[in-house]
Protein backbone atom coordinates (compact mmCIF):
# COMPACT_ATOMS: atom_id res chain seq x y z
CA UNK A 1 0.00 0.00 0.00
CA UNK A 2 1.46 3.09 -0.72
CA UNK A 3 0.81 5.38 2.27
CA UNK A 4 -2.38 6.79 3.32
CA UNK A 5 -4.63 8.49 0.81
CA UNK A 6 -5.56 12.33 1.31
CA UNK A 7 -9.11 14.24 0.99
CA UNK A 8 -10.34 17.12 1.83
CA UNK A 9 -11.37 16.57 5.39
CA UNK A 10 -7.38 15.05 6.16
CA UNK A 11 -5.63 11.67 5.52
CA UNK A 12 -8.28 8.68 5.32
CA UNK A 13 -7.88 5.50 4.23
CA UNK A 14 -9.02 3.45 0.49
CA UNK A 15 -12.13 1.66 0.73
CA UNK A 16 -13.94 -1.12 -1.40
CA UNK A 17 -17.34 -2.50 -1.21
CA UNK A 18 -18.21 -6.08 -1.87
CA UNK A 19 -21.49 -6.09 -3.43
CA UNK A 20 -23.51 -9.12 -5.39
CA UNK A 21 -25.60 -9.85 -7.37
CA UNK A 22 -28.36 -11.73 -4.57
CA UNK A 23 -28.06 -13.20 -1.15
CA UNK A 24 -25.50 -15.58 -0.36
CA UNK A 25 -23.32 -14.85 -3.39
CA UNK A 26 -20.11 -15.08 -1.27
CA UNK A 27 -19.91 -11.58 -0.04
CA UNK A 28 -19.11 -11.85 3.87
CA UNK A 29 -16.14 -14.87 2.35
CA UNK A 30 -14.90 -12.43 -0.13
CA UNK A 31 -14.70 -9.76 2.09
CA UNK A 32 -13.13 -11.77 4.78
CA UNK A 33 -10.86 -13.23 2.07
CA UNK A 34 -9.70 -9.38 0.75
CA UNK A 35 -9.27 -8.52 4.24
CA UNK A 36 -7.08 -11.56 5.23
CA UNK A 37 -4.81 -10.77 1.95
CA UNK A 38 -4.20 -7.24 2.78
CA UNK A 39 -3.82 -7.87 6.80
CA UNK A 40 -0.86 -10.29 5.34
CA UNK A 41 0.32 -7.45 3.05
CA UNK A 42 0.60 -5.34 6.24
CA UNK A 43 -1.92 -2.99 5.28
CA UNK A 44 -4.06 -2.05 8.41
CA UNK A 45 -7.77 -2.85 7.27
CA UNK A 46 -10.56 -3.05 8.90
CA UNK A 47 -14.35 -4.67 7.48
CA UNK A 48 -17.83 -2.75 7.64
CA UNK A 49 -21.00 -3.68 6.98
CA UNK A 50 -23.94 -1.01 7.26
CA UNK A 51 -26.91 -3.00 8.13
CA UNK A 52 -26.90 -6.40 8.69
CA UNK A 53 -29.85 -8.54 8.81
CA UNK A 54 -28.76 -11.84 11.20
CA UNK A 55 -29.67 -14.00 14.06
CA UNK A 56 -26.13 -14.68 14.47
CA UNK A 57 -24.51 -12.11 16.77
CA UNK A 58 -21.43 -11.20 18.65
CA UNK A 59 -20.44 -9.32 21.67
CA UNK A 60 -17.12 -6.99 21.25
CA UNK A 61 -15.10 -6.04 23.75
CA UNK A 62 -16.91 -2.86 24.81
CA UNK A 63 -20.12 -4.63 25.16
CA UNK A 64 -21.57 -3.93 21.94
CA UNK A 65 -23.78 -6.29 19.48
CA UNK A 66 -22.76 -7.15 16.19
CA UNK A 67 -23.34 -9.69 13.61
CA UNK A 68 -21.19 -12.63 13.65
CA UNK A 69 -20.02 -12.35 10.06
CA UNK A 70 -18.10 -8.89 10.89
CA UNK A 71 -16.43 -10.50 13.96
CA UNK A 72 -15.28 -12.67 11.95
CA UNK A 73 -14.12 -10.68 9.21
CA UNK A 74 -12.70 -8.79 12.01
CA UNK A 75 -9.92 -11.62 12.76
CA UNK A 76 -9.73 -12.30 9.27
CA UNK A 77 -8.13 -8.44 8.91
CA UNK A 78 -6.32 -9.13 12.56
CA UNK A 79 -8.23 -6.11 14.51
CA UNK A 80 -10.32 -6.22 17.65
CA UNK A 81 -13.56 -5.86 16.77
CA UNK A 82 -16.06 -2.78 16.96
CA UNK A 83 -19.47 -1.49 16.87
CA UNK A 84 -17.86 0.82 13.84
CA UNK A 85 -17.94 -2.15 12.24
CA UNK A 86 -21.81 -2.87 11.76
CA UNK A 87 -23.97 0.07 12.91
CA UNK A 88 -27.03 -1.01 12.45
CA UNK A 89 -28.11 -4.95 13.38
CA UNK A 90 -31.09 -6.32 12.66
CA UNK A 91 -32.33 -9.20 14.32
CA UNK A 92 -35.69 -10.71 13.26
CA UNK A 93 -38.53 -11.30 15.32
CA UNK A 94 -41.23 -12.33 12.74
CA UNK A 95 -41.41 -12.21 9.32
CA UNK A 96 -42.37 -8.38 9.28
CA UNK A 97 -40.79 -6.91 12.43
CA UNK A 98 -37.30 -7.05 13.49
CA UNK A 99 -35.64 -5.16 16.44
CA UNK A 100 -32.65 -2.34 15.72
CA UNK A 101 -29.63 -2.67 17.32
CA UNK A 102 -28.04 0.75 16.70
CA UNK A 103 -23.85 1.10 17.65
CA UNK A 104 -24.47 -2.14 19.48
CA UNK A 105 -27.42 -1.13 21.93
CA UNK A 106 -30.90 -2.01 20.77
CA UNK A 107 -33.19 0.52 20.71
CA UNK A 108 -36.84 -0.91 20.15
CA UNK A 109 -38.68 -2.85 17.47
CA UNK A 110 -39.37 -1.86 14.31
CA UNK A 111 -41.76 -3.13 11.82
CA UNK A 112 -39.91 -4.24 7.69
CA UNK A 113 -42.32 -1.20 6.64
CA UNK A 114 -41.29 1.01 9.18
CA UNK A 115 -37.80 0.50 8.78
CA UNK A 116 -37.40 1.38 5.26
CA UNK A 117 -40.24 4.46 5.32
CA UNK A 118 -38.56 6.23 8.18
CA UNK A 119 -35.66 5.36 10.57
CA UNK A 120 -33.66 3.54 7.89
CA UNK A 121 -32.82 6.93 6.24
CA UNK A 122 -31.93 8.66 9.01
CA UNK A 123 -29.14 6.36 10.16
CA UNK A 124 -27.63 6.97 6.66
CA UNK A 125 -25.38 10.14 8.47
CA UNK A 126 -24.68 7.39 11.57
CA UNK A 127 -23.55 4.78 9.06
CA UNK A 128 -21.55 7.50 7.10
CA UNK A 129 -19.76 8.98 10.12
CA UNK A 130 -18.81 5.05 11.76
CA UNK A 131 -17.06 4.35 7.76
CA UNK A 132 -15.38 7.50 7.64
CA UNK A 133 -14.02 6.68 11.30
CA UNK A 134 -12.70 3.66 10.74
CA UNK A 135 -11.00 5.00 7.12
CA UNK A 136 -9.72 7.80 9.55
CA UNK A 137 -7.67 4.97 11.63
CA UNK A 138 -6.58 2.46 8.96
CA UNK A 139 -5.67 2.27 5.51
CA UNK A 140 -8.33 0.25 3.59
CA UNK A 141 -11.58 -0.52 4.79
CA UNK A 142 -13.49 -3.31 3.28
CA UNK A 143 -17.10 -3.14 2.97
CA UNK A 144 -19.81 -5.56 2.61
CA UNK A 145 -23.20 -4.69 0.79
CA UNK A 146 -26.27 -7.05 1.32
CA UNK A 147 -28.39 -8.37 -0.87
CA UNK A 148 -28.15 -7.33 -4.13
CA UNK A 149 -27.97 -3.69 -4.92
CA UNK A 150 -30.55 -3.60 -7.93
CA UNK A 151 -33.26 -4.10 -5.34
CA UNK A 152 -34.99 -0.53 -7.09
CA UNK A 153 -37.92 -0.94 -4.82
CA UNK A 154 -35.23 -0.06 -1.75
CA UNK A 155 -33.12 2.02 -3.42
CA UNK A 156 -34.64 5.55 -2.02
CA UNK A 157 -33.94 4.68 1.50
CA UNK A 158 -30.51 2.36 0.85
CA UNK A 159 -27.46 2.72 3.20
CA UNK A 160 -25.66 -0.61 2.72
CA UNK A 161 -25.26 -0.96 -1.25
CA UNK A 162 -24.95 1.90 -3.68
CA UNK A 163 -26.84 4.69 -1.30
CA UNK A 164 -23.58 4.08 0.95
CA UNK A 165 -20.91 3.58 -1.98
CA UNK A 166 -22.62 6.99 -3.49
CA UNK A 167 -22.00 8.80 -0.37
CA UNK A 168 -18.84 8.33 1.06
CA UNK A 169 -17.70 7.73 -3.45
CA UNK A 170 -15.87 4.36 -3.02
CA UNK A 171 -15.82 1.71 -6.07
CA UNK A 172 -18.28 -1.32 -6.24
CA UNK A 173 -17.06 -5.00 -7.03
CA UNK A 174 -20.11 -7.28 -7.73
CA UNK A 175 -19.51 -10.93 -6.53
CA UNK A 176 -21.75 -13.87 -8.24
CA UNK A 177 -22.18 -17.21 -7.75
CA UNK A 178 -21.83 -19.46 -11.05
CA UNK A 179 -22.95 -22.03 -8.87
CA UNK A 180 -26.43 -21.35 -9.02
CA UNK A 181 -26.19 -20.85 -13.10
CA UNK A 182 -27.00 -17.20 -14.82
CA UNK A 183 -24.33 -15.15 -13.77
CA UNK A 184 -23.77 -13.29 -16.81
CA UNK A 185 -26.95 -12.45 -16.72
CA UNK A 186 -26.91 -11.32 -13.43
CA UNK A 187 -23.71 -9.39 -13.81
CA UNK A 188 -25.62 -7.42 -16.85
CA UNK A 189 -28.55 -7.21 -15.33
CA UNK A 190 -27.66 -5.73 -11.90
CA UNK A 191 -25.48 -2.80 -13.65
CA UNK A 192 -28.39 -2.13 -16.11
CA UNK A 193 -30.38 -1.85 -12.85
CA UNK A 194 -28.99 1.03 -11.75
CA UNK A 195 -29.03 4.48 -12.03
CA UNK A 196 -26.08 6.25 -13.82
CA UNK A 197 -24.74 7.79 -10.67
CA UNK A 198 -24.59 4.15 -9.52
CA UNK A 199 -22.93 2.74 -12.06
CA UNK A 200 -19.96 5.04 -12.57
CA UNK A 201 -19.15 3.76 -8.93
CA UNK A 202 -19.71 0.09 -10.28
CA UNK A 203 -15.44 -0.92 -11.11
CA UNK A 204 -15.98 -4.96 -11.63
CA UNK A 205 -16.75 -8.40 -11.02
CA UNK A 206 -16.19 -11.31 -9.09
CA UNK A 207 -16.90 -15.07 -10.13
CA UNK A 208 -17.51 -16.82 -6.86
CA UNK A 209 -17.83 -20.44 -6.62
CA UNK A 210 -16.01 -21.75 -9.95
CA UNK A 211 -15.98 -25.48 -10.99
CA UNK A 212 -13.84 -26.86 -13.93
CA UNK A 213 -11.97 -25.59 -16.82
CA UNK A 214 -11.54 -21.55 -16.61
CA UNK A 215 -10.59 -21.21 -19.75
CA UNK A 216 -13.79 -22.21 -20.89
CA UNK A 217 -15.54 -19.66 -19.02
CA UNK A 218 -13.29 -16.87 -20.63
CA UNK A 219 -15.30 -15.92 -23.61
CA UNK A 220 -17.81 -15.00 -21.60
CA UNK A 221 -16.22 -12.91 -19.56
CA UNK A 222 -14.53 -10.81 -22.52
CA UNK A 223 -18.22 -10.66 -23.91
CA UNK A 224 -19.67 -9.71 -20.87
CA UNK A 225 -17.01 -6.59 -20.48
CA UNK A 226 -17.76 -5.76 -24.29
CA UNK A 227 -21.10 -5.49 -22.79
CA UNK A 228 -20.62 -3.55 -20.04
CA UNK A 229 -17.24 -1.74 -19.87
CA UNK A 230 -16.05 -3.80 -16.83
CA UNK A 231 -13.12 -6.34 -15.89
CA UNK A 232 -13.81 -9.30 -14.55
CA UNK A 233 -11.40 -8.90 -11.81
CA UNK A 234 -10.98 -12.92 -10.18
CA UNK A 235 -12.53 -16.34 -11.41
CA UNK A 236 -12.67 -18.08 -7.23
CA UNK A 237 -13.03 -21.53 -7.40
CA UNK A 238 -15.75 -23.72 -5.61
CA UNK A 239 -14.33 -24.62 -2.43
CA UNK A 240 -16.31 -26.57 0.42
CA UNK A 241 -16.63 -25.25 3.96
CA UNK A 242 -15.72 -21.84 3.13
CA UNK A 243 -19.19 -20.57 4.56
CA UNK A 244 -17.70 -19.65 8.16
CA UNK A 245 -20.00 -17.44 10.35
CA UNK A 246 -22.90 -17.24 7.57
CA UNK A 247 -25.86 -14.61 8.71
CA UNK A 248 -28.56 -17.23 8.89
CA UNK A 249 -29.38 -20.78 7.64
CA UNK A 250 -28.84 -24.24 9.00
CA UNK A 251 -25.25 -24.38 7.27
CA UNK A 252 -22.99 -25.39 10.27
CA UNK A 253 -20.16 -23.55 9.36
CA UNK A 254 -16.87 -24.81 10.21
CA UNK A 255 -18.13 -28.24 10.52
CA UNK A 256 -17.08 -29.42 6.33
CA UNK A 257 -13.71 -27.16 6.44
CA UNK A 258 -12.66 -29.70 9.59
CA UNK A 259 -14.13 -32.65 8.21
CA UNK A 260 -11.92 -32.47 5.20
CA UNK A 261 -8.86 -31.28 6.79
CA UNK A 262 -9.18 -34.02 9.67
CA UNK A 263 -7.88 -37.81 7.98
CA UNK A 264 -7.54 -39.31 11.03
CA UNK A 265 -10.28 -41.17 12.43
CA UNK A 266 -12.07 -40.71 15.91
CA UNK A 267 -9.47 -40.91 18.67
CA UNK A 268 -11.58 -43.65 20.27
CA UNK A 269 -13.65 -46.55 19.32
CA UNK A 270 -17.09 -44.55 18.62
CA UNK A 271 -18.24 -41.69 16.93
CA UNK A 272 -20.61 -39.29 18.95
CA UNK A 273 -23.51 -38.19 17.45
CA UNK A 274 -24.76 -34.85 18.13
CA UNK A 275 -29.07 -33.52 17.50
CA UNK A 276 -29.28 -29.55 16.88
CA UNK A 277 -33.28 -29.04 17.45
CA UNK A 278 -33.39 -26.55 14.63
CA UNK A 279 -35.59 -24.28 16.30
CA UNK A 280 -37.44 -20.91 14.76
CA UNK A 281 -35.57 -17.90 14.84
CA UNK A 282 -32.59 -19.93 16.10
CA UNK A 283 -29.41 -17.50 16.93
CA UNK A 284 -26.15 -18.17 17.22
CA UNK A 285 -25.91 -21.56 15.75
CA UNK A 286 -22.15 -21.62 15.42
CA UNK A 287 -22.08 -22.39 19.01
CA UNK A 288 -21.83 -26.25 17.42
CA UNK A 289 -19.13 -25.49 15.11
CA UNK A 290 -17.05 -26.40 18.23
CA UNK A 291 -17.53 -29.75 18.56
CA UNK A 292 -18.13 -30.83 14.99
CA UNK A 293 -14.02 -29.42 15.13
CA UNK A 294 -13.74 -32.32 16.88
CA UNK A 295 -12.60 -35.38 14.84
CA UNK A 296 -15.07 -38.20 15.71
CA UNK A 297 -18.16 -35.85 16.55
CA UNK A 298 -21.02 -36.29 13.70
CA UNK A 299 -23.52 -33.37 14.10
CA UNK A 300 -26.76 -32.49 12.45
CA UNK A 301 -29.46 -30.16 12.82
CA UNK A 302 -32.73 -32.32 13.18
CA UNK A 303 -36.13 -31.40 13.39
CA UNK A 304 -38.55 -34.43 14.08
CA UNK A 305 -38.75 -36.50 17.57
CA UNK A 306 -37.60 -39.95 15.92
CA UNK A 307 -34.01 -38.07 14.96
CA UNK A 308 -33.43 -37.54 18.65
CA UNK A 309 -33.14 -41.75 18.72
CA UNK A 310 -29.99 -42.07 18.26
CA UNK A 311 -28.45 -38.72 18.90
CA UNK A 312 -25.66 -39.16 22.01
CA UNK A 313 -26.12 -35.26 23.29
CA UNK A 314 -28.96 -33.65 22.17
CA UNK A 315 -28.50 -29.23 21.97
CA UNK A 316 -31.34 -26.95 22.04
CA UNK A 317 -30.33 -23.87 20.84
CA UNK A 318 -30.37 -20.02 21.37
CA UNK A 319 -33.37 -18.68 19.37
CA UNK A 320 -34.88 -15.07 19.26
CA UNK A 321 -38.29 -16.47 20.77
CA UNK A 322 -37.94 -18.49 23.31
CA UNK A 323 -41.54 -19.30 23.96
CA UNK A 324 -42.21 -19.83 20.52
CA UNK A 325 -39.64 -22.47 19.99
CA UNK A 326 -40.81 -24.47 23.20
CA UNK A 327 -44.34 -24.29 21.45
CA UNK A 328 -42.38 -25.18 18.34
CA UNK A 329 -40.83 -28.06 20.88
CA UNK A 330 -43.88 -29.35 22.02
CA UNK A 331 -46.02 -29.20 18.46
CA UNK A 332 -43.67 -31.43 17.13
CA UNK A 333 -43.35 -34.31 19.68
CA UNK A 334 -39.67 -32.60 20.47
CA UNK A 335 -40.35 -31.48 24.19
CA UNK A 336 -41.61 -35.04 24.52
CA UNK A 337 -38.71 -36.87 23.15
CA UNK A 338 -36.36 -34.23 24.90
CA UNK A 339 -38.27 -35.06 28.59
CA UNK A 340 -38.22 -39.15 28.17
CA UNK A 341 -34.62 -38.73 27.25
CA UNK A 342 -33.21 -36.71 30.40
CA UNK A 343 -35.93 -39.39 32.34
CA UNK A 344 -33.08 -41.80 30.96
CA UNK A 345 -30.07 -39.85 32.11
CA UNK A 346 -28.76 -39.23 28.74
CA UNK A 347 -27.36 -36.01 28.04
CA UNK A 348 -29.38 -32.81 27.18
CA UNK A 349 -27.42 -29.12 26.73
CA UNK A 350 -29.56 -25.99 26.47
CA UNK A 351 -27.96 -22.62 25.25
CA UNK A 352 -28.96 -19.34 25.98
CA UNK A 353 -32.98 -19.39 24.74
CA UNK A 354 -32.53 -22.93 25.01
CA UNK A 355 -31.21 -23.00 28.42
CA UNK A 356 -34.46 -21.14 28.83
CA UNK A 357 -36.60 -23.84 27.78
CA UNK A 358 -35.34 -26.24 29.49
CA UNK A 359 -36.51 -24.35 32.78
CA UNK A 360 -39.72 -24.24 34.81
CA UNK A 361 -40.73 -21.54 34.18
CA UNK A 362 -40.55 -18.73 31.82
CA UNK A 363 -41.78 -14.90 32.62
CA UNK A 364 -41.96 -13.07 29.24
CA UNK A 365 -43.77 -9.16 28.64
CA UNK A 366 -40.90 -8.48 26.55
CA UNK A 367 -39.92 -10.86 23.63
CA UNK A 368 -43.57 -12.75 23.50
CA UNK A 369 -45.55 -10.68 25.46
CA UNK A 370 -47.16 -14.27 26.60
CA UNK A 371 -47.12 -13.96 30.21
CA UNK A 372 -45.83 -16.76 32.17
CA UNK A 373 -45.03 -20.07 29.96
CA UNK A 374 -44.16 -23.51 31.68
CA UNK A 375 -40.78 -24.55 30.28
CA UNK A 376 -39.60 -28.04 30.32
CA UNK A 377 -39.16 -28.79 33.71
CA UNK A 378 -35.61 -30.39 33.09
CA UNK A 379 -33.66 -27.67 35.13
CA UNK A 380 -34.45 -26.03 38.34
CA UNK A 381 -34.37 -22.39 36.58
CA UNK A 382 -37.01 -19.87 36.48
CA UNK A 383 -36.77 -16.85 34.17
CA UNK A 384 -38.12 -13.78 33.72
CA UNK A 385 -37.57 -11.33 30.74
CA UNK A 386 -35.98 -8.08 31.73
CA UNK A 387 -36.61 -5.09 28.87
CA UNK A 388 -32.57 -4.32 28.92
CA UNK A 389 -30.57 -6.73 27.35
CA UNK A 390 -27.78 -8.75 29.01
CA UNK A 391 -24.54 -8.44 26.56
CA UNK A 392 -20.95 -9.24 28.27
CA UNK A 393 -18.32 -10.93 27.68
CA UNK A 394 -17.93 -13.19 30.35
CA UNK A 395 -14.85 -15.42 32.20
CA UNK A 396 -14.72 -18.29 34.40
CA UNK A 397 -14.26 -22.24 34.98
CA UNK A 398 -16.23 -24.93 34.01
CA UNK A 399 -15.43 -29.20 35.13
CA UNK A 400 -11.67 -27.73 35.97
CA UNK A 401 -11.27 -26.23 32.39
CA UNK A 402 -10.83 -21.93 31.88
CA UNK A 403 -14.03 -21.24 29.85
CA UNK A 404 -15.21 -17.57 28.07
CA UNK A 405 -17.86 -16.94 26.72
CA UNK A 406 -20.84 -13.88 25.68
CA UNK A 407 -23.68 -13.03 26.22
CA UNK A 408 -26.94 -11.98 24.18
CA UNK A 409 -30.21 -12.66 25.92
CA UNK A 410 -32.95 -10.28 28.29
CA UNK A 411 -33.99 -13.48 30.00
CA UNK A 412 -32.63 -13.62 33.72
CA UNK A 413 -32.58 -16.91 35.28
CA UNK A 414 -33.23 -17.24 38.99
CA UNK A 415 -31.41 -21.06 39.95
CA UNK A 416 -33.51 -22.84 42.27
CA UNK A 417 -31.46 -26.18 43.12
CA UNK A 418 -29.80 -28.68 40.92
CA UNK A 419 -25.89 -31.01 41.07
CA UNK A 420 -23.89 -27.93 40.49
CA UNK A 421 -23.19 -24.59 38.76
CA UNK A 422 -22.28 -24.87 34.92
CA UNK A 423 -20.11 -22.11 35.01
CA UNK A 424 -18.33 -20.76 38.46
CA UNK A 425 -15.50 -18.45 39.29
CA UNK A 426 -13.08 -21.11 40.22
CA UNK A 427 -13.77 -20.69 43.95
CA UNK A 428 -17.02 -22.33 44.41
CA UNK A 429 -19.45 -18.84 43.32
CA UNK A 430 -21.93 -19.60 40.59
CA UNK A 431 -21.14 -17.44 37.44
CA UNK A 432 -24.23 -18.76 35.43
CA UNK A 433 -25.53 -21.54 34.52
CA UNK A 434 -26.44 -25.56 36.17
CA UNK A 435 -26.68 -28.88 35.77
CA UNK A 436 -29.50 -31.39 37.31
CA UNK A 437 -28.44 -35.06 36.21
CA UNK A 438 -27.52 -35.43 32.71
CA UNK A 439 -29.04 -32.12 31.53
CA UNK A 440 -26.81 -28.86 30.99
CA UNK A 441 -28.05 -25.37 30.89
CA UNK A 442 -25.74 -22.09 30.36
CA UNK A 443 -26.65 -18.68 28.60
CA UNK A 444 -22.52 -18.84 27.48
CA UNK A 445 -22.36 -18.80 23.68
CA UNK A 446 -19.14 -19.32 22.10
CA UNK A 447 -18.08 -21.73 25.52
CA UNK A 448 -17.35 -24.67 23.27
CA UNK A 449 -14.77 -22.79 21.64
CA UNK A 450 -12.77 -22.84 24.93
CA UNK A 451 -10.57 -26.11 24.36
CA UNK A 452 -10.23 -27.85 27.56
CA UNK A 453 -13.40 -27.22 28.87
CA UNK A 454 -14.99 -29.02 25.33
CA UNK A 455 -13.13 -32.33 25.43
CA UNK A 456 -14.38 -32.02 29.68
CA UNK A 457 -17.77 -31.76 28.76
CA UNK A 458 -17.68 -34.12 25.94
CA UNK A 459 -16.15 -36.59 27.87
CA UNK A 460 -19.02 -36.80 30.13
CA UNK A 461 -20.98 -36.80 27.46
CA UNK A 462 -19.87 -39.82 26.65
CA UNK A 463 -19.77 -41.62 30.12
CA UNK A 464 -23.30 -40.76 30.73
CA UNK A 465 -24.20 -42.07 26.88
CA UNK A 466 -22.44 -45.32 27.01
CA UNK A 467 -19.94 -44.43 24.32
CA UNK A 468 -16.30 -45.36 23.84
CA UNK A 469 -15.95 -41.88 22.59
CA UNK A 470 -12.84 -40.22 23.26
CA UNK A 471 -11.68 -35.92 22.50
CA UNK A 472 -8.59 -35.82 20.62
CA UNK A 473 -6.23 -33.92 22.92
CA UNK A 474 -5.22 -31.83 20.35
CA UNK A 475 -7.69 -30.00 18.43
CA UNK A 476 -7.18 -25.98 18.59
CA UNK A 477 -10.26 -24.63 17.38
CA UNK A 478 -9.01 -20.83 17.58
CA UNK A 479 -6.44 -22.39 15.31
CA UNK A 480 -8.90 -24.37 12.97
CA UNK A 481 -10.58 -20.84 12.40
CA UNK A 482 -6.94 -19.29 11.77
CA UNK A 483 -6.46 -21.96 9.10
CA UNK A 484 -9.67 -21.09 7.14
CA UNK A 485 -9.51 -17.58 7.46
CA UNK A 486 -5.91 -18.11 5.72
CA UNK A 487 -7.54 -20.45 2.72
CA UNK A 488 -9.48 -17.29 2.36
CA UNK A 489 -6.65 -15.05 1.79
CA UNK A 490 -5.36 -17.34 -0.30
CA UNK A 491 -8.53 -18.12 -2.59
CA UNK A 492 -7.66 -14.03 -3.24
CA UNK A 493 -4.14 -13.97 -3.71
CA UNK A 494 -3.94 -16.91 -6.26
CA UNK A 495 -7.01 -16.12 -8.15
CA UNK A 496 -8.39 -12.62 -8.28
CA UNK A 497 -6.53 -9.82 -9.98
CA UNK A 498 -5.04 -8.24 -6.63
CA UNK A 499 -3.38 -5.56 -8.34
CA UNK A 500 -6.41 -3.82 -10.15
CA UNK A 501 -8.35 -4.47 -6.36
CA UNK A 502 -5.44 -2.72 -4.67
CA UNK A 503 -5.55 0.31 -7.19
CA UNK A 504 -9.16 0.42 -7.20
CA UNK A 505 -8.64 0.28 -3.09
CA UNK A 506 -5.78 3.36 -3.36
CA UNK A 507 -7.17 5.06 -6.33
CA UNK A 508 -10.91 5.22 -5.87
CA UNK A 509 -13.47 5.01 -8.69
CA UNK A 510 -11.65 4.55 -12.50
CA UNK A 511 -13.04 7.69 -14.60
CA UNK A 512 -14.94 6.56 -17.75
CA UNK A 513 -17.00 3.93 -16.77
CA UNK A 514 -19.78 3.56 -19.56
CA UNK A 515 -23.46 3.49 -19.00
CA UNK A 516 -25.35 -0.03 -19.40
CA UNK A 517 -29.18 1.06 -20.66
CA UNK A 518 -31.48 1.02 -20.04
CA UNK A 519 -30.62 2.07 -15.80
CA UNK A 520 -33.14 2.36 -12.90
CA UNK A 521 -37.01 2.74 -13.98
Amino acid sequence: MNGRLKASGGAVGGGLLVAGTTSDAGKSVVTAGICRWLARQGVRVAPFKAQNMSLNSFVTREGAEIGRAQAMQAAAARVEPTALMNPVLLKPGSDRSSQVVLLGKPVGELSARGYHEGRQEQLLGTVTDCLAELRRTHDAVICEGAGSPAEINLRRTDLVNMGLARAARIPVVVVGDIDRGGVFASFFGTTALLSKEDQALVAGYLVNKFRGDVTLLEPGLEMLRGLTGRRTLGVLPFSHGLGIDEEDGLHVSLRGAVRESVVAPPHGAQVLRVAVCAVPLMSNFTDVDALAAEPGVVVRFVDRAEELADADLVVLPGTRGTVRALQWLRERGLADAVVRRAAEGRPVLGICGGYQMLGERIEDDVESKAGTVDGLGLLPVRVRFAAEKTLARPAGQALGEPVTGYEIHHGLAEVTGGDEAFMSDGQGRSLDGCRAGSVWGTHWHGSLESDGFRRAFLRRVAADAGRAFVPAPDTAFAALREEQLDRLGDLIEEHADTGALLRLIEEGVPEGLPFVPPGAP
